[in-house]
């Protein structure tokens, strides 16, 4: 299966594997309006695979993402405050849409990646870098803030490190990311990184791995009290009686492969 965009494109394979890709080189990848509500259009639309079970991003070019496009931006800072503030609405419900995609979700930075693309990164549950890649939170630098982003960068990084990155508007390499936290690892062959990910998130399964990324959301700050604690135990209780959860268990007992595992060839 594939849907293809103006600006880009997915594609959804045998085992379920969506790859969602920043088609726009000509442009390094920029977030235009249209790339934006396109991206938002294509999360729907991997979102509702059948059997689907993990979403790569990716980019063609040498660039990641430049960020924002500074055109639409430059439209947007004469238009109406409604339009204005519409716009960085529609962008946040994109990060939200990404952030809380059902199924694990990779993004591949193989080279720079600016402002809203560092939010784009941190939104999904694992980052993986060439060594050339870059980051840098750029926006301070154009009069403006990473403001859509900052749930995603701040919770990333932690607060301190995200406003030394925001303040300066460093370019941070791929160590520096790696130290940071803002990717997980940096490869040399960012394919093979993608491989040993897929390998790797594909012997889950897939109604236990929705349930791990809603329980992180619903668990990060919260205080372990009596309530947080009773709905912890529930989720564990209503996994165990699932036919998912009952699967996983007796094949582990019986040491065979689950239903849901890739069978080798």
């Amino acid at each position: 299966m594939q849907e293809i965009r103006s600006t880009c494109r997915a594609t959804a394979d045998e085992r379920g594997v969506v790859e969602l890709v920043l088609d726009r080189p000509d442009k390094h990848n920029a977030l235009s309006a249209g790339m934006v509500r396109e991206l938002d259009e294509l999360l729907r639309w991997g979102a509702a695979v059948p059997g689907l079970r993990a979403l790569v991003v990716r980019a063609t070019g040498k660039v990641f993402s430049a960020g924002a496009d500074l055109a639409d931006m430059q439209l947007m800072a004469g238009a109406e405050r409604q339009e204005n503030l519409d716009d960085a609405v529609r962008l946040a419900k994109l990060l939200r849409r990404l952030d809380t995609f059902p199924r694990p979700v990779l993004a591949v930075v193989q080279g720079s990646a600016f402002g809203g693309a560092v939010g784009l990164c941190c939104c999904c549950d694992t980052a993986i870098a060439a060594p050339q890649a870059r980051f840098c939170l750029s926006e301070a630098r154009l009069g403006l803030a990473a403001a859509v982003i900052s749930p995603y960068v701040v919770r990333a990084l932690g607060p301190r490190l995200a406003r030394h990155c925001a303040l300066t508007a460093e370019m941070v390499d791929a160590a520096a990311a790696l130290r940071y936290g803002l990717v997980h690892e940096v490869v040399d062959d960012v394919d093979a990184g993608v491989r040993r990910w897929l390998a790797a998130v594909l012997q889950g399964a897939p109604g236990a791995q929705a349930a791990v990324k809603d329980l992180v959301q619903r668990v990060h700050g919260h205080p372990v009290n009596d309530s947080l604690i009773r709905e912890t135990a529930l989720v564990i209780a209503d996994l165990r009686a699932r036919p998912e959860g009952r699967e996983g268990l007796e094949a582990f007992l019986a040491k065979r492969p689950p239903a849901w595992a890739p069978r080798k060839e």
